[in-house]
């Protein structure tokens, strides 16, 4: 038997259905963010694997933990030092493809005016038809997309940038050659060459003390003027003072941000993601921290959480182990 428990919201979302991959005898529980309850309390404390985005002062120490499986690639909500000794955290991924998608569809909303044309066209008004130079639109072929980081994201995003006839330069750790995914490696020591070599941007990295800030106001005085940049990693590795200024300035030409510096907490479900009015902007497009939401995302990350508890169980290696 194995008493495996999913806390909070985030982690619930990979439940659903999950009990059938799981042997008979196992017991599974399903933990609301606020573990307060005497039940939930006597759950999180007997848990042998615990699949959470979370792990701080404010729960209970489940002292036989064998397992904490995170249910996504971002780790840093888990206090490792609160951990019983010994106790290994794995992540998993499988949400690059989703990722690469939107990054792909926020840039083609950049160059193709859908949504004014669409609103146009319903008041009878072909504002943008073939025929006039002044309806002309850019296209992303031929234009230099620049990748900062090359895990599974920045892959992911390589192969459709390529897909679509653009060039890849990639700023990472260990220098990459020219490869059929990539046109030109920065390291990272070179970042002011890097800036100043791309149309797009996009910051993959993971958010480490290194890493933290990263994209300052250097990095946009080195960007062109028309350059656009996406974050799909998480907010403060791009400095949030030095994004507003470049944008409000109109220093870089916009921004896509799907990862930000303030978020929802249970008493304060709705809140702007930042303490800069980053809303009043024109040149940036928000969203909610979803680009890697989709469904195939959770099927994926489900299979890689099965398979971690199955190996747990057998003793053989883990999946993805981040604390070794």
């Amino acid at each position: 038997m194995m008493r495996i428990v999913f806390h909070g919201e985030n982690a619930a979302n990979f439940s659903v259905g999950f009990a059938g991959q799981l042997q008979p005898s196992d017991e599974l529980a399903v933990l609301p963010d606020r573990v307060t309850s005497e039940a939930d309390v006597a759950a999180f404390r007997t848990a042998e694997v615990l699949v959470a985005t979370r792990f701080d002062d404010g729960l209970p120490i489940p002292s036989g933990l064998r397992l904490l499986q995170v249910p996504g690639a971002g780790y840093d909500g888990i206090r490792f030092a609160m951990l019983p000794i010994g106790c290994p955290v794995c992540n998993c991924f499988g949400h690059e493809q989703a990722i690469a998608e939107y990054v792909i569809g926020a840039l083609l909303m950049r160059r193709i005016p859908f949504i004014d044309a669409d609103r146009h066209l319903r008041q009878g008004r072909w504002a943008y038809q073939a025929g006039r130079a002044a309806t002309t639109h850019p296209e992303l072929a031929g234009s230099t997309i620049g990748i900062l980081g090359f895990g599974h994201i920045g892959k992911a995003v390589a192969g459709c940038a390529k897909a679509f006839g653009m060039r890849v330069h990639v700023a990472n750790r260990s220098v990459l050659p020219v490869s059929p995914s990539v046109d030109r490696g920065f390291p990272m020591d070179e970042l002011s060459s890097f800036w100043s070599s791309a149309d797009s941007f996009v910051v993959t990295l993971p958010l480490l003390p290194e890493t933290k800030g990263l994209v300052d106001a250097e990095a946009f005085a080195a960007m062109p003027r028309h350059a656009v940049l996406v974050n799909v990693s998480r907010g403060p590795l791009v400095d949030e003072a030095a994004l507003y200024e470049a944008l409000a300035a109109g220093q870089i030409a916009g921004a896509v941000i799907d990862t930000w510096y303030d978020y929802p907490s249970a008493d304060r479900p709705e809140t702007l993601p930042s303490k800069l009015p980053f809303h009043e902007l024109q040149n940036v497009l928000m969203t909610p921290h979803m680009s890697g939401w989709t469904d195939g995302t959770i099927r994926r990350r489900q299979a890689v959480i099965a398979e971690n508890i199955a190996r747990l169980r057998d003793g053989r290696p883990l999946l993805h182990v981040v604390n070794a």
